[in-house]
């Protein structure tokens, strides 16, 4: 493309000199900040791996575009906001994309549009098995010791479609055509440990024990003594579910929906908890173990009912578990449940942030091997955002309390980690903090016979956030 030096425009709303606009012809990107995340990537492999589970039927010899380029340019196109094929006609020219598919900025374009629709196309169910694996193995490889426990957190999340899709389906609550995918995260190491797509209108635990005895079976495999426990919200509190987890022997906690028969269980304890508050003007939370059998169960089961009485009104929620000593430490068993909600976030960083809900080719496997994509974007992030985090204790953020922050009193550690995201916003920080503060930044490359230099602008706010990425990403490089 040639364009003129000078553009024919001139502003004027600079008072003492008009403002003009040349077309450099420098080689310049807006996504600069992939660059540490990349040289990361080299060290763990995640996306090499990914690229060689899948096929390719190709004749070799008529091959310009890698398996590993595409997948590439897909993975770090999701990481940096570009999340549709589309996006590749502009991006296949972009020097930073060039460089992560290590070719130089001057060499020939990356794939096209079309090409990487082929590509997704072309994926196979022997493919999505063999990424499962991939997903699995980078799961179990982010634990650098073996644990004694792994917590999985099982959810699903509403796929709106884009058009006429296969398995594409109208559902009541959400009012919409969609898919309804699955996805298990882990606590300990906020990975994603499987994927599933499922057609739009499926139960939520459709399929789920399937995945459990895959995930479990993995599991003990590489470490035979841990414990696993699973939590997931009332969608997943069926028989089926509680039959499954005792048979795999996984200790679990589910949601249950507040029906007549548990209101009217507990009502005498939500009354005392409205008594107290009116007295101290201080939030009650009561807790009531029982054991409850709904028409539906064969047997009757373990319940937690919390009673919370505030300044807004009322909450009765109810959980079923299995775990011991249940009856007479109610409380932190409701608790040990809460802390789903920080999987809850993994969930919404891949939904909302990485888009995995853009499932827009038409053929089902297509869009399968889509969500295995945002997984695996969102991996590499979180192993890059563990790797780089600088582990601030209680008293680096200015704490008075020796307590871990697992072990802080609410409002403590709501303090502790607002005051960690400031010490170090990238090591607690989503998909978005990432890219406003590494990954979009613009950068000058120059290539030479001896070298590529890429020119960050000094005025950049946060350039020494690029640095201490940079430097902690080459340390973790040589430490292991």
């Amino acid at each position: 493309m040639s364009l003129q030096g000078v553009l024919p425009f001139v502003f004027d709303f600079f008072p003492k000199k008009p403002v003009e606009f040349e077309i450099s012809t420098a080689q310049l990107t807006s996504d600069a900040g992939l660059l540490p995340i990349f040289q990361f990537d080299q060290k763990i492999g995640l996306t090499e791996k990914f690229a060689a589970s899948l096929s390719d039927a190709r004749a070799a010899s008529i091959v310009s575009h890698s398996k590993l380029d595409m997948v590439s340019q897909r993975i770090y196109g999701i990481l940096a906001d570009y999340v549709d094929q589309n996006d590749h006609d502009v991006l296949r020219s972009d020097p930073t994309f060039k460089l992560i598919c290590k070719r130089s900025p001057t060499d020939k374009e990356l794939a096209s549009q079309p090409t990487l629709s082929r590509f997704e196309n072309a994926v196979t169910i022997a493919d999505l098995k063999r990424l499962r694996d991939a997903l699995c193995d980078e799961f179990l490889d982010a634990f650098t010791e073996s644990p004694m426990q792994i917590t999985l957190a099982v959810d699903a999340f509403d796929d709106p479609a884009h058009g006429q899709q296969q398995l594409i389906f109208f559902h009541g609550f959400y009012q919409q055509y969609q898919y309804l995918p699955i996805v298990f995260t882990c606590a300990e190491t906020d990975m994603v440990a499987l994927v599933g797509l499922r057609f739009g209108t499926c139960a939520a635990s459709l399929g789920v024990d399937d995945d459990l005895r895959y995930l479990t079976r993995r599991i003990r495999e590489r470490f035979p003594g841990v414990d696993i426990v699973l939590r997931g919200d009332s969608g997943f509190g069926v028989p089926m579910m509680y039959d499954v987890c005792e048979e795999l022997r996984i200790i679990h906690t589910f949601g249950l929906a507040m029906n007549p028969r548990l209101k009217a269980a507990s009502d005498e304890l939500l009354a005392l908890a409205e008594k107290k508050f009116a007295e101290t003007g201080e939030k009650q939370r009561l807790f009531l173990p029982l054991l409850y059998q709904a028409d539906s169960w064969n047997e009757p089961r373990q319940v937690t009912i919390k009673c919370e009485v505030h300044s807004g009104g009322t909450n009765r929620r109810a959980v079923s578990t299995n775990r011991q000593g249940w009856a007479n430490f109610p409380g932190q068993v409701y608790e040990e449940y809460a802390d789903r909600g920080e999987s809850e976030n993994r969930n919404k960083e891949l939904k909302r942030e990485l888009s995995a809900d853009r499932t827009s080719d038409h053929r089902f496997m297509a869009n399968f091997f889509r969500l295995y994509l945002h997984a695996a974007a969102l991996n590499l992030l979180v192993r890059l955002r563990r790797a780089t985090s600088q582990g601030c204790e209680p008293k680096d953020v200015g704490m008075t309390s020796d307590l871990p922050p697992e072990a802080m009193p609410e409002r403590d550690k709501k303090t502790y980690f607002n005051r960690r995201r400031r010490v170090d916003a990238l090591g607690e920080g989503f998909a978005c903090t990432w890219r406003t503060r590494l990954i979009k930044v613009a950068a000058e490359i120059l290539v030479s016979s001896r070298r590529v230099v890429v020119r960050l602008s000094g005025s950049w706010p946060f350039v020494n956030e690029y640095i201490r990425i940079s430097e902690a990403v080459l340390a973790y490089a040589n430490s292991t």
